[in-house]
């Protein structure tokens, strides 16, 4: 980390071209929000203090996403260009020495590594001011880079004002910078406003500094991909497939087998173990932990949760904010909804849902349960269609199920309740009493059989269905 280095991170643009109400940095790939991606990669370089975020439009949403960080902001309250924002941060940055990075806030892809070699370059090449360039088979719209034989800058020229030779030219900026604060500070008060738009172009620093005597250099990035910036919503579907794919490497080259790369979305905290296996659609998210030789199955969806090793979960399978311990089976199409525990080698089958509710080692719940506020102990059996009555309209209430007790089909625990270890509740019992250890729970009303109720039905039936005569 170089604590010299300045980071300004330009986040205050309207993207009218979202069509969107919500701020275009604000908009999320890859599980984070654009320009939490930007911070992360500034972050490890500069230390928080000396990370500049330029906020304007929904200012307030902005650097509420990113507060806590230590990071600095600076307010343009005008739309006025790129030169005008960095302007905006001359008060606020720690000084005006050494290096000072800028960098677009709508750019998620940009990496650690690319900073890092941004930095070296320029202190190398010993310029004035270092531009990130790239060059694309079609740079329609970019601003183009004109450089000499040394690939140092001379001009970066706008598409909309430049001419038809200098349309021919690839070389394009990225609206990445590395300068030498104190000479950007001295010269940045020249630029003027566009004639067009009104506004202050940084771009147009590389011309004043040439014009002053000082050396710009082009640095020529390999990867075009890793430089797109976020103007539509088919950008944004373009990079977060872009990060699908990355993350999924990612892990497979560590262990994972992933069955379909292209369909799976993984977020950027997400860790995986060897061996496990992630089927195609799933979606891992937040900061959800996968140990080995797992198997997510096709549409599963979890998000912060913590699986253990050895954990089945079958597809279409929900799971939030829950532990599962190792060598458990879930699903499919179960719902684990928040703050649940499941114990080591447990089951939950097909439509069981959970909520707040902790499971012992080898409890199973094999079909169509709902167990919310409850604790289960270890090895009991939760017959098909159990529910627990936790809400009474006001309050929730608590259901606690001791070990290797027996819910028969149909149960209805209503709370508060407790069962006792190893007792049974019978088939269609609604339990509003707690159930000792050991003993019987039994709550349902007696059955009756009438003789020959049907053959008399079946009889007064027709003759209610004869005819009347003239009908």
């Amino acid at each position: 980390m170089d604590n010299k280095a300045t980071i300004l991170i330009l986040a205050a643009g309207l993207g009218t071209r979202m069509s969107s109400r919500k701020a275009k940095v604000l908009h999320e790939a890859g599980g984070l929000a654009l320009v939490e991606h930007v911070v992360r990669a500034a972050l490890t370089i500069a230390p928080a203090d000396r990370v500049v975020v330029v906020t304007g439009h929904q200012a307030e949403k902005v650097e509420s996403l990113l507060a806590g960080r230590g990071l600095r902001f600076a307010r343009q309250t005008e739309q006025k260009g790129t030169g005008h924002a960095v302007e905006m941060c001359r008060e606020v940055v720690p000084d005006h020495e050494g290096r000072l990075l800028v960098l677009n806030g709508d750019g998620p892809l940009l990496s650690p590594a690319t900073l890092t070699r941004l930095v070296e370059h320029h202190d190398k090449a010993g310029v004035a001011a270092t531009v990130v360039t790239t060059e694309l088979v079609n740079p329609a719209g970019y601003g183009r880079c004109i450089v000499d034989a040394a690939q140092y800058l001379l001009a970066i020229v706008e598409d909309k004002v430049a001419t038809p030779q200098q349309k021919t030219v690839r070389l394009i900026n990225s609206g990445m910078y590395c300068f030498d604060a104190s000479l950007l500070w001295e010269w940045l008060h020249k630029i003027t406003p566009n004639p067009v738009s009104g506004e202050y172009y940084l771009t147009d620093i590389a011309g004043i500094l040439n014009a002053a005597g000082h050396k710009v250099s082009a640095l020529l990035h390999p990867d075009p991909n890793e430089l797109l910036g976020i103007n539509t919503r088919v950008d944004l579907a373009e990079v977060e497939m872009i990060f699908r794919l990355r993350k999924a490497n990612q892990l497979m080259l560590s262990g994972v087998t992933i069955l379909r790369p292209d369909t799976v979305s993984i977020d950027p905290d997400v860790n995986v173990g060897m061996d496990s296996v992630i089927e195609p659609f799933a979606h891992l998210t937040g900061k959800t932990v996968v140990g080995e030789n797992c198997r997510i199955g096709a549409g599963a969806i979890v998000s912060n949760s913590l699986i253990a090793d050895d954990v089945d979960i079958a597809p279409y399978t929900l799971i939030h904010a829950s532990v599962v311990e190792s060598g458990a089976s879930i699903g499919p199409f179960a719902r684990l909804r928040t703050d649940n525990f499941v114990g080591a080698g447990s089951h939950i089958g097909n439509f069981v849902e959970l909520k707040k509710t902790r499971f012992g080692e080898g409890v199973k719940a094999g079909h169509l349960a709902y167990l919310g506020d409850s604790e289960i102990g270890a090895g009991t059996n939760i017959g098909a269609g159990t529910i627990t009555c936790n809400y009474d309209g006001d309050k929730k209430h608590k259901t606690i199920v001791g070990e290797k007790a027996f819910l028969g089909s149909n149960s209805t625990l209503v709370a508060p309740v407790e069962v006792g270890n190893q007792a049974y509740v019978a088939a269609g019992s609604v339990i509003t009493d707690g159930v000792p250890p050991g003993a019987l729970g039994l709550g349902r009303g007696r059955q009756v059989n009438k003789e020959g109720w049907v053959a008399k039905r079946k009889a007064t039936t027709s003759s209610h269905s004869q005819p009347v005569d003239g009908q």
